[in-house]
């Protein structure tokens, strides 16, 4: 990655080339490693691409968002001003109970004497001025005119931060896609497609969550925090910097906190990564697990090792209890502290009015308050900075080779010549791999060259290096005699036409498919390469013709289908060099032929390059050249190759013989059907259909079977792959309904008593607000008290209380913490275990399914059971918390005053509205933005998923502007919300002004009209507010409630699911005397992941007790896949596999598994010691150690361990890893051999070794075998003949069978293998 980019903003916009002109000064830094993606952008280079008007915005949204900031310290000083008119007013009162004293000339006089007594004995107190109601008509103009302001500022504030975020993002997301489009594709190999689609959504959100209004909230809140302690200094330093000096405590407490919450989490996380690695160890080799029957041992070792994470779990409940207690305590003992040294300053020193204690004691309080809930802001801006790191990197970055460059010549004329100098090559996500070596090749123009080799010899991607997709390490492409990287890139490749073995078509109509061949390009063209390429009549045949849509990835047309429109596509460029990879591999007969002279008509007198393994395709080739290992090996027309007898010859002659086999097969079925019933006829025709269709010719040369006259019915291909792969991956993701609270809560149902003290314990903790609001209004009371002595001890007593509730709520925090961390922990630890048995049990089908690999399953025992303590525990205590609090606070209000109540409950749906409105906007219209987003999305996804053929194409840049096109919708939409968003915003911070202004201004007729007592009117009012921030709280908890709900539902799904093939019923056969004679009955089968490949296509073949059978043929005949039938890791999908007479799907599954013994090719051990390895071959019973040493022995394994030193306690490693091939392979065989099995299953158990250890291994399975029916797949005739049965599987289908030596009298397949000394593989 660069080291230091130097970010520079972008010159002239809109110019098509200029925006590149980046500087290159970000040469890349020495240390090769991935620097981890280090934080390099300063937070004002995010907003690098801002224009004036944008930086306009923001500044006035900033200013804006300062008033906005000082609204609230302003709000205390009206507050302050209002508290001392309703004291004095009390004062007033309570002087003129007394029946001596008396109103005259607006000044209280005692009533018998003169008024120069009364002055002399300093009666001055004023009365008969103060109009309450008046006075409360002001302030409440005060809070509507404050309230105003609030609302317009925030509606500024927001929306203006809004559009000018938009704006820029609007400007990154365009520059971003530019430049990703001319990357060269080495790029793309080493940057995932996944990932670079969640950078254009995700990354690019998280810098405009960075750069919007995040940051006018921020300067608002910083504001305030600013204000509100100016105030509090201004007004009074005395008490402020009491109250200050005790904030380190909290300080303190709440960083403790963290640190231990942070390193118990840690410590959980570790003793759970133990049990997931048990997890993910018997995941991914559930096969063995399943053949040895292990599942109830595995089930309990993982359940052991989840005992510590769930008390790591607990230990973090009770600590953050106690923190959570601590902290509210000392925030008790700071509002006695304040109180107490605050009216010591008002009552004794008179310092202060009550007023100015309550502005100073708020304003820090607020200010503190605002700080907190700026902090959120701040991780929102390293997000963004993160995010735009790469970002920025990748729009910096200069491509190697920039197709979109206007440099390079363009040839007058060009001839066609292409040559190969000495080209060394790896692909940069692998450049450990050589794939070319040293590779010389010459292809004349106007001739067709015929790449042939095993797969990966380097065929492809000599054809990707003529279309430059990649620069050679070495050596040089020429085309007519020039270097092909001096050539202008879109020239070059507008010359040459590619079909390739899976063609990409786009998403649009057939017309506009073969359209993107060329620019521009009329109708007629476009009907003439139709008809060139035999696409004409079935386009022609559909409903809509040329504007057929061919629907995502051209999953609308069938593959013979998709293969002539992409040579249309290839041919309407007029190209003078044809590319064709395998262009007709995936096809199945007669569209094959089809296409195949399709090819054949286009080729003439252009230079063509064709890579196919099919006969038919290569046979009348000009030149043709065998690749192996990166070089091109031989060189010749067909005859001359089959003499040499090399890479050619081999890939040749094995697949004729099958070819045949399958053809009289297919012939038989038809006669067979023919005379049954004529439907089958269709049903066998559509069975051999697909078969070919499916062949697994990638990897093998076919013969073209002229025999097979009878039409295929429909064309099978490959387009069942596109649909599947492209409908899976979101399955799981959006169908779950959430799970019902009951079903959760049924599975806690053993701990109710920790659930019932948490509640408990919760209930106390929701009264302690509205308590703190009849203490504060007490306070008030007391300072209109007229005796001195009286009002202090009613004070002193009043702090006491204080102290009070903080010790109460610091032990119910504890308890409420503990109690529920406890049960969630053990709910946790028992839906693991559940979820993990649960996972064991299914039929292996199931772990084939992508969405079920190890690393997912692992992920959801480790998230989604641990997500689910989110329904019940915690969020248990949230619900009841909040309801006391509410209820509580409700009950004190009407009891004091339940007019006034009643006014401030209308206002209650607003305040919780207005927290509605704020949660929605924390978490963002997140969803509406996807919407609108989707539809770009989905053109930058098919984009980069489709790189290679657009770049082929050379349509980088129509897809760029139509990206750009489709971002104008989300675009405007965005300007819209930020209107709306702006006005909710404004509209939640004004509606508190709006209450307050009339529950105070109704609170002083009340206290004037029917002599409600000052005190009450602040209780009411605080007691509700503070609930209502507490319906605010609870209601922010919701997310983690909803998330539970899904985790949970995702779990019952995969409890409820029945497997195919229960291991864990007790239902099926299960007998004494098992003898293992096994009979397969025309067994047909595909794997239910890829139900397109039929991998047995009618298998018999029988083995009787004690025989051996060996199975021989090419890699991918299904020779594996019987084996698994018979251990019923799947059953087949049509016939029958008989053990001892019964049918297999009637056995007991365990029994039927406990009778077999396997070794396979690389044998999985488990990561314990070398004795328990070997145990794992029964878990039925317990095994002595003489037991092992025995299987040992017998496995020729002992005296390699007794040689080591901890001998049978010796640790294998992970997969076995310490030890070498041969010591697995011997460990493997005494497992299997524990178990005395009747069936010795040996799937090419030898093949890894090297020959001396091939002879240990060997000798062992011989003696093994003695007395026991055996089945042998192997690949080395040495191992194979002096087998009982020797049978020759081709394609799912047995070719020839019997002994050794009747094979070799038949000369057929088995012979040719045996004398031409070929691979069997």
């Amino acid at each position: 990655m660069p080291g230091s980019v130097k970010l520079r903003s972008v010159k002239k916009f809109g110019q098509e080339n200029d925006s590149y002109e980046f500087s290159d000064e970000g040469k890349l830094s020495k240390n090769g490693k991935k620097e981890e993606s280090a934080i390099r952008v300063g937070f004002f280079q995010l907003f690098r691409f801002a224009s004036c008007r944008e930086i306009c915005m923001m500044i006035f949204g900033s200013i804006c968002a300062i008033i906005h900031g000082s609204a609230q310290p302003l709000m205390l000083l009206v507050f302050g001003m209002l508290t001392d008119t309703f004291i004095e007013y009390d004062i007033e009162l309570n002087e003129l109970t007394d029946p001596e004293k008396v109103c005259v000339n607006n000044t209280i006089q005692w009533r018998n004497l003169t008024e120069e007594e009364n002055l002399a004995l300093n009666m001055t107190r004023s009365c008969g001025l103060l109009d309450i109601e008046y006075e409360m008509t002001n302030f409440a103009y005060y809070y509507v005119g404050i309230g105003a302001g609030v609302f317009i500022l925030g509606y500024l504030q927001i929306s203006l931060w809004i559009t000018a975020a938009a704006r820029q993002i609007q400007i990154i997301r365009k520059m971003y896609f530019r430049k990703v489009m001319r990357m060269e594709i080495g790029w793309f190999d080493c940057t995932s497609v996944g990932e670079l689609n969640t950078r254009m959504s995700d990354d690019i959100n998280k810098i405009n969550d960075a750069i919007a209004d995040q940051v006018g909230i921020f300067i608002q809140r910083f504001t305030t925090f600013v204000c509100g302690f100016l105030m509090g200094f201004a007004k009074g330093w005395k008490l402020t910097l009491v109250i200050v000096s005790v904030s380190p405590l909290i300080g303190v407490g709440a960083g403790l906190m963290a640190l231990f919450v942070a390193k118990l989490t840690g410590m959980e996380l570790q003793a759970y990564a133990k049990a997931g690695a048990v997890a993910d160890e018997v995941l991914s080799s559930v096969r063995t697990v399943a053949a040895f029957g292990g599942e109830k041992k595995e089930v309990e070792r993982y359940d052991h090792n989840l005992v510590s994470a769930q008390r790591w779990g607990i230990r973090k409940g009770l600590i953050m209890g106690f923190f959570t207690g601590y902290m509210w305590f000392i925030i008790f003992l700071c509002y006695a502290l304040a109180f107490w040294y605050g009216s010591s300053l008002v009552v004794d020193t008179q310092e202060y009015s009550p007023g100015t204690l309550l502005q100073v004691f708020f304003g820090v309080l607020i200010a503190a308050l605002s700080l907190g809930q700026a902090s959120p802001c701040l991780e929102a801006f390293a997000a963004g900075r993160g995010a735009a790191t790469i970002i920025f990197e990748t729009i910096e970055r200069k491509p190697e080779i920039d197709c979109l460059s206007e440099a390079g010549y363009k040839l007058n004329k060009v001839k066609g010549d292409l040559e190969f100098h000495n080209i060394t090559f790896h692909y940069p996500s692998r450049p450990e791999v050589k794939i070319l070596d040293q590779l010389n090749l010459q292809v004349k123009s106007g001739e067709t060259t015929a790449f042939v080799g095993p797969s990966g010899a380097g065929k492809s991607t000599a054809v990707q290096l003529i279309q430059r997709f990649y620069d050679p390490k070495e050596g040089m492409v020429t085309l007519d005699g020039h270097d092909i990287r001096g050539l202008n890139i879109q020239w070059l490749r507008s010359l040459i036409g590619i079909v390739e073995q899976e063609p990409v078509l786009f998403a649009t109509s057939i017309a506009e498919n073969i359209r993107y061949g060329r620019p521009g390009v009329s109708n007629d063209d476009i009907i003439t390469a139709a008809k060139e390429a035999n696409a004409y009549n079935f386009i022609m045949d559909l409903p809509q013709k040329f504007d057929t849509l061919v629907g995502e990835g051209g999953g609308q047309m069938s593959g013979g289908q998709k293969q002539r429109i992409a040579i249309a596509r290839a041919l309407v460029r007029n190209p003078r060099i044809l590319l064709l990879d395998m262009a007709t591999s995936a096809l199945d007969n007669e569209s094959e032929a089809v296409v195949q002279e399709a090819l054949d008509k286009v080729r003439m007198g252009r230079t063509t390059i064709s890579i196919a393994h099919r006969l038919s395709t290569i046979k009348n080739a000009d030149v043709i050249v065998g690749f192996e290992h990166g070089r091109a090996v031989e060189r010749g027309k067909h005859e001359e190759l089959l003499d040499r007898k090399g890479v050619y010859f081999t890939l040749v002659t094995l697949q004729s013989q099958g070819d045949k086999a399958l053809n009289q097969k297919a012939r038989q079925e038809m006669e067979e059907a023919a005379s049954s019933d004529p439907d089958a006829e269709r049903k066998s025709l559509n069975r051999a259909g697909s078969y070919r269709a499916s062949l697994r010719s990638r990897s093998q040369l076919s013969n073209v079977v002229h025999e097979l006259s009878v039409a295929i019915a429909g064309e099978l291909g490959p387009r069942s792959y596109s649909e599947t792969h492209s409908g899976l991956p979101d399955d799981d993701s959006d169908e779950v309904e959430p799970a019902p609270v009951a079903r959760i809560l049924k599975y806690n149902a053993p701990e109710w008593p920790y659930m019932l003290f948490g509640s408990f314990g919760a209930a106390v903790n929701g009264g302690v607000n509205p308590v703190y609001a009849l203490l504060f209004s007490q306070i008030l009371a007391t300072f209109s008290m007229p005796d001195p002595v009286e009002q202090r001890r009613e004070i002193n007593g009043i702090c006491l209380f204080f102290v009070v509730v903080g010790l109460v709520s610091f032990f119910t925090q504890l308890l409420q913490g503990y109690a529920f961390s406890k049960s969630g922990e053990l709910l946790t630890r028992r839906l693991r275990c559940l979820g993990f048995q649960a996972m064991l049990g299914q039929e292996i089908a199931w772990f084939d399914d992508h969405r079920n690999s190890p690393g997912a399953l692992t992920t959801r025992l480790a998230t989604d059971a641990s997500q689910v303590q989110g329904a019940t525990g915690s969020q248990i205590g949230m619900i009841v918390n909040s309801l006391t609090n509410i209820g509580v606070a409700i009950i004190i209000s009407f009891y004091f005053s339940w007019k006034l109540t009643l006014v401030i409950l209308c206002f209650l749906p607003f305040l919780a509205l207005s927290g509605g409105f704020q949660a929605k906007m924390l978490t963002g219209f997140a969803k509406q933005d996807k919407e609108a987003m989707e539809a770009a999305g989905q053109i930058s996804g098919e984009a980069l998923n489709n790189i290679r053929t657009i770049a082929g194409l050379g349509k980088e840049r129509n897809f760029v502007e139509m990206f750009e096109a489709q971002l104008e919708a989300p675009y405007q939409a965005a300007l819209k919300k930020a209107n709306v968003y702006g006005a909710c915003y404004g509209f939640a911070q004004c509606v508190v002004f709006m209450a307050n202004s009339a529950s105070y201004r109704f609170g002083g007729y009340l206290v004037y009209r029917e002599g409600l007592h000052f005190s009450f009117v602040f209780r009411v009012i605080s007691a509700i507010v503070t609930s209502g921030t507490a319906l605010g709280r609870a209601s922010s908890y919701t997310p983690d409630y909803a998330k539970a709900k899904i985790s949970a539902a995702r779990f019952f799904q995969l409890l409820d699911h029945i497997p195919k093939i229960s291991v864990y019923s007790d239902e099926g056969d299960k007998w004494d005397n098992f003898k293992g004679d096994i009979e397969f009955i025309d067994c047909k089968f595909t794997y239910p992941s890829r139900p397109d490949i039929q991998v047995l296509n009618g298998l018999s073949v029988s083995v009787r007790p004690g025989q051996t059978l060996a199975f021989v043929g090419s890699s991918g005949c299904g020779k594996s896949t019987s084996v698994q039938l018979l251990e019923r890791f799947y059953d087949p999908n049509n016939g029958r596999v008989l053990i001892d007479g019964r049918e297999s799907t009637r056995v007991n599954v365990a029994f039927l598994r406990s009778k077999i013994g396997i070794v396979s090719q690389e044998p999985i051990l488990f990561d314990c010691s070398i004795a328990e390895n070997i145990r794992y071959g029964d878990n039925q019973r317990h095994l002595s150690m003489d037991d092992v040493i025995a299987a040992a022995k017998k496995a020729q394994l002992h005296d390699f361990v007794m040689s080591l030193p901890e001998k049978y306690d010796t640790n294998v490693g992970s997969q076995g890893s310490q030890l070498s091939r041969g010591q697995k392979q011997r460990i493997a065989i005494a497992r299997a051999i524990i178990r005395d099995p009747k069936i010795l299953l040996l799937d090419e158990a030898t093949s890894a070794l090297d020959t001396e250890s091939e002879k240990t291994v060997q000798d062992a399975l011989d003696k093994a075998r003695e007395g026991r029916t055996c089945i042998v797949i192997a690949h080395r005739l040495s191992t194979i003949q002096n087998s009982d049965i020797i049978a020759v599987m081709s394609r799912g289908y047995v070719i020839e069978k019997g002994t050794h030596d009747y094979l070799m009298s038949l000369k057929g397949a088995y012979y040719k293998l045996v004398t031409t000394g070929a691979p069997i593989s």
